[in-house]
């Protein structure tokens, strides 16, 4: 398997050292604008990776499989991965960009190709959650995605400007507008986060779990913010972004029917989020060059993966650790 990670930050980084300990990538190429800020800390890999500028029109490399971890132009990132013939895997978690992703869908398709949109930790592991407590009802009604914490920079930045933008339920089939910073709601992730207050923000979850739960009454995200955070959301960031968060969570409630009774289920993970992302993507990208995933075009994880508890193994398996809320204290 070949495979092409265009970007090395806080993800980036992490998916290349997880794709270098599988005996399935034959090749591995980083694609980077600033080669030369990264060659050192690539040669201290244990296996040889080829290191590349990046290409001004995108992607351009023979590759199996494309990950494509650095935020903004990523429509036009996968437009010429997919054109290369690979098949992408992309962890942004920015509704726009998402949107973008989703619109190559037929593209995609036309080229036989699978566009994975959305593989970080929400979206990402919540949409592989969502999916696994779904496929255990009868139905489902609702799912309630919520998550705590960042990655690098850009994801910093992404968070502080979702309090300011647009927030989308979608509700009865159709979504609804709402705006970021309400919607106050107290939420328990696994420990050691604890409980939070949560609202309502610019997320791209209901976009990509809206399709694969197209009869669901009812699907919403909320991220976890401070009343700081919520005031100063309309500013630039008052203070640089941290290079990496190291306490996140994600937390996910699918209610519906189970043998005639209602049922309300929830799986949650708390994890550094750059390392859930990496090892959400590098699952993906194994997944996508053995040809394990769905169907070509571009959707969610939830649409793309057809067994969600294999995918949660295989995280889990890599460091991932998945908590079940089942009503006690312990």
């Amino acid at each position: 398997m070949r495979v092409t990670v265009v970007g090395y930050g806080a993800v980036g980084a992490r998916v290349v050292d997880l794709l270098l300990a599988e005996p399935e990538v034959e090749r591995l190429t980083v694609l980077h604008r600033h080669p030369e800020r990264v060659q050192s800390r690539l040669g201290r890999l244990d296996r040889p990776v080829t290191l590349r500028r990046m290409p001004p029109d995108g992607p351009v490399e023979q590759a199996d499989v494309t990950v494509i971890a650095v935020p903004g132009a990523v429509r036009r990132l996968a437009l010429g991965a997919i054109d290369a013939r690979s098949h992408v895997v992309c962890p942004v978690d920015d509704p726009i960009d998402v949107r973008h992703l989703v619109e190559l869908d037929g593209h995609a398709r036309a080229g036989g190709r699978s566009v994975a949109a959305g593989t970080a930790m929400a979206p990402g592991l919540s949409c592989i959650l969502a999916r696994y407590i779904g496929a255990a009802l009868d139905s489902v009604d609702e799912v309630h995605v919520a998550a705590f914490g960042t990655g690098g920079p850009a994801c910093a930045r992404r968070h502080h400007a979702a309090l300011a933008g647009i927030a989308f339920d979608y509700r009865e089939g159709t979504f609804r507008r709402r705006a970021s910073g309400s919607g106050r709601e107290l939420v328990w992730f696994p420990e050691p986060v604890g409980g939070a207050d949560c609202y309502r923000a610019a997320l791209a979850d209901p976009l990509l779990l809206a399709p694969a739960f197209s009869a669901a009454r009812r699907i919403t995200s909320r991220l976890a913010a401070t009343r700081r955070d919520r005031l100063t959301s309309w500013l630039p960031m008052l203070r640089p972004p941290h290079p990496e968060g190291l306490l996140g969570a994600v937390r996910v409630e699918v209610r519906g029917w189970a043998d005639g009774r209602p049922e309300a289920r929830v799986l949650g993970a708390a994890s550094p989020p750059a390392v859930v992302a990496a090892v959400v993507s590098a699952t993906a990208a194994l997944w996508a060059g053995q040809g394990w995933l769905a169907r070509s075009g571009s959707a969610g994880l939830a649409e793309m993966v057809s067994d969600p508890g294999r995918f949660l193994r295989d995280v889990m398996a890599r460091g991932v650790k998945i908590s079940a809320f089942d009503g006690s204290s312990r």
